[in-house]
Parts: structure tokens; sequence; C-alpha cells
């Protein structure tokens, strides 16, 4: 694994956002060095819930950005720093935490794409299908707290979850992002991207995009690639380097 120290970003994004790099922050990430594929959300600072998601791609062990940003939105109260891959700063005025409206910020692995019915078309990124029976819980007290289960097929002692097939369009594509995978209470559960609301309302502490931009991010996908979420606002984004 690589260790970078959140200090600047590429060049092309400095340039473009006319920004000069912060002083050194506690923060670090460190960059699987297996991982190949990265999808990076910017927004404009810690409380906004618009962002931007920009793909990259390693090639020849330097990231390449990967076609146009798609507009995206995040949880409706902004970022937090979640549990991830990342060492989160010490005494950072923003952390993650179950229902507050917050997405996770920091480095994380996507787990695994979903959605109602199989895709028409073709994805080399692993896929599972969910029925109304599929539950996300978020009940910090389950044993189950932040997985998704089959609800016919176990002991439904939870309170609190959410449907993995919704009466509306939602998540008819979504991807598993792997945040607090150690289920720590109350720090923050089922934590997707999918289709976002047509009224363009911020998220529980998801990011969503339209359908036609997760698609194209779906089948862009690749198991091998051992794709990663970076999601952070400018003011740490412009501390990243990309080698």
């Amino acid at each position: 694994m690589k260790k970078i120290t959140i200090l600047s970003l590429t060049l092309a994004f400095l340039t473009a956002c006319n920004t000069t790099p912060k002083p050194l922050s506690q923060a670090t990430i460190t960059i699987p060095s297996d991982s190949s594929q990265l999808l990076m959300v910017t927004t404009e600072n810690w409380s906004t819930k618009e962002g931007k998601l920009q793909r990259y791609e390693k090639q020849n062990s330097h990231w390449q950005k990967v076609g146009e940003a798609i507009s995206v939105v995040i949880g409706r109260n902004g970022l937090g720093w979640g549990i991830g891959l990342h060492h989160t700063p010490k005494n950072a005025p923003y952390i993650k935490k179950e229902g507050d409206g917050k997405a996770p910020a920091g480095l994380f692995y996507l787990n695994s794409a979903f959605g109602y019915e199989k895709t028409n078309f073709t994805m080399k990124f692993p896929y599972e299908t969910y029925a109304t029976t599929d539950h996300c819980v978020d009940d910090s007290t389950s044993q189950w707290y932040n997985k998704i289960v089959d609800s016919s097929k176990i002991q439904k002692e939870y309170n609190s979850f959410e449907h993995m097939k919704l009466q509306n369009n939602l998540y008819k594509y979504g991807i598993v992002v792997n945040h607090n995978p150690n289920q720590k209470p109350q720090a923050g559960s089922c934590i997707f991207m999918h289709i976002k609301n047509t009224t363009g309302k911020g998220t529980a502490g998801c990011t969503a995009m339209n359908e036609n931009k997760i698609v194209k991010v779906l089948k862009w996908l690749k198991g091998e690639g051992k794709p990663l979420l970076l999601q952070l606002p400018k003011e740490e984004v412009v501390k990243v380097i990309l080698n």
C-alpha cells in the first residue's frame, strides 16, 4: 500500500480551481497499490449537498482522468469524516454519525453494485439483485447493523432498516460503499451511490446522480480494479496528490 500525506492535488485541478494548497493536515490517505480505479467526489465545503464526481484510472502507475465530471448530490447536511481506509484528523470538527444527514468523507472501497433486476448492459463488477425482503439494517443495537440481509432467512431482531427494493427507482441501480465495515455503533450505515431524486434534494448520507450517469459508472467499473471512492470538500481535496 502506498501512503500519501494529504498535501496538494494534481496540477490540472489546481490550475482549474486557481487554489493554493493549505498547510499540512493531520489526515493521511493510504491508496491501496492494487487499486486502479477511483471515483473522486468533490464539494465546495463541508455543508453543501452538491458535488462533482470525476473518474480516474491508473495507467502506467499514474492516475488519469476518465470522461467528464458528473454532477451529484450528497447528504442533505454535507459531509462528515467517515470510517474507511483513511486516518481521520485529530479533533476533526465534522464526524459522520448515524442519522445526521451527512455523507461520509474519506477513502472507501466499493463493495458491489446492485439493482432491482439483471442489467441489460455488460458489467465487469459484482452485481446483486434485491427484493423487498432484502433490508439494510440501520439499528445500531442489531448484530446485522450496517449489513444487507434477506429478512426471510434470518431472525429479524432489528427495529430499523431500509428496503433495498423501493417503491421508486432510486435503488434501481446502486453501488455499496464500504463505510464503517466493522459496524461501529452509531457511526453511520447503509451508504450507497444510487440514482438521485428528481427534486435534486440531498440524501440521508448517500451519493446520488442521474440514472444515465450511474449506468456509465457501472459499465466502467471492474472487479479487478478494486475501485475506490474518495469523497472530500475542496479544502481537503487540494491537499491530495494522485501519483
